[in-house]
């Protein structure tokens, strides 16, 4: 870990955020976050992406599964996954103070077309993992947060940074688990076009004979590979990005619990509460309450 480049992005990012907030930046694919004390846990899904923590810590728990990041610290997530995250260290005087650079699985794809290859037959690698960063990352995703200052230059140069940064996660020890996904053929790149089709459809009645045949596994094959790399059945998967969606939904919607429940494809209210009661620890009510009451005391 380079402790210059870590100091430089943490300087770059205080000048481009702004307290207890996440932002998006000029730079599409880079965001930014500040927060001067610790958060709770927030249900949220991660797309394909790289996150750095550059001063407090992190905390990302999936499928119960608790990852710290530390300061120098950087996660990957290689495919859509429903996560619960929050920060767990920092203060006004040092806050917590993290970045999410999304990868494009397509320049992924792109980078491996010189033939580099990953066996087919080999264990799906999960989607998720946490390692410290090295100093040739650091450098590259300072370059790229450097030109929030050069903004004439965000439009040329920053496709060129973020393909260099994509490999050097590629060519790092983390790298099988991006490697998996972009290969033709492997079971994980299926279980990828798979969870890219439940993101999309999870309201919709799952039939996972269907879904696994529409990747070309077996269901065997199929629930082993998706457990895998996800951490969760396929069931299980469907039923949290419910739970998320509606979960949104009341809160951004203002929907009420039952309205919010057909939405996201559930049949049944009460079957609903109780599922999100075992997911958040509370009824919808709640739960939402708490939310909006948190979110107006902090406005």
């Amino acid at each position: 870990m380079s402790h210059t480049e870590l100091r430089k992005l943490a300087f770059a990012s205080l000048r481009h955020t702004t307290a207890d907030d996440s932002i998006n930046t000029s730079i599409p694919a880079l965001q930014l976050s500040q927060f001067s004390s610790p958060t709770e846990l927030t249900a949220l899904v991660y797309d394909p992406c790289i996150c750095i923590v550059m001063q407090g810590a992190k905390e990302v728990v999936l499928s119960g599964q608790p990852y710290h990041m530390a300061a120098g610290d950087f996660l990957l997530v290689s495919v859509d996954l429903p996560v619960d995250a929050r920060v767990v260290s920092a203060t006004s005087r040092a806050p917590y103070l993290g970045l999410k650079i999304s990868i494009d699985p397509r320049v992924v794809a792109e980078l491996l077309a010189d033939g580099s290859s990953v066996g087919a037959a080999s264990p799906s690698a999960r989607g998720l993992a946490v390692t410290a960063a090295h100093p040739q990352l650091l450098e590259a995703v300072s370059r790229l947060v450097g030109l929030l200052d050069e903004p004439q230059d965000i439009g040329p140069l920053a496709p060129l940074i973020q393909r260099e940064i994509t490999h050097r996660v590629l060519t790092s020890s983390q790298g099988i688990r991006l490697r998996q996904i972009a290969l033709a053929g492997a079971p994980a790149s299926r279980i990828a076009e798979a969870i890219r089709w439940l993101r999309v459809h999870f309201a919709e009645p799952l039939r996972i004979e269907t879904l696994a045949g529409k990747v070309g596994l077996s269901t065997s094959t199929f629930h082993l590979h998706f457990k895998n790399v996800t951490t969760m059945t396929p069931l299980q998967y469907q039923k949290r990005m419910r739970l998320q969606e509606a979960r949104g939904l009341m809160i951004g919607e203002k929907l009420d619990a039952a309205t919010a429940a057909y939405r996201v494809g559930y049949e049944s209210p009460s079957q609903f509460s109780r599922e999100y009661r075992r997911q958040y620890g509370a009824s919808p009510r709640q739960d939402v309450d708490a939310v909006l009451t948190a979110n107006s005391q902090t406005q």
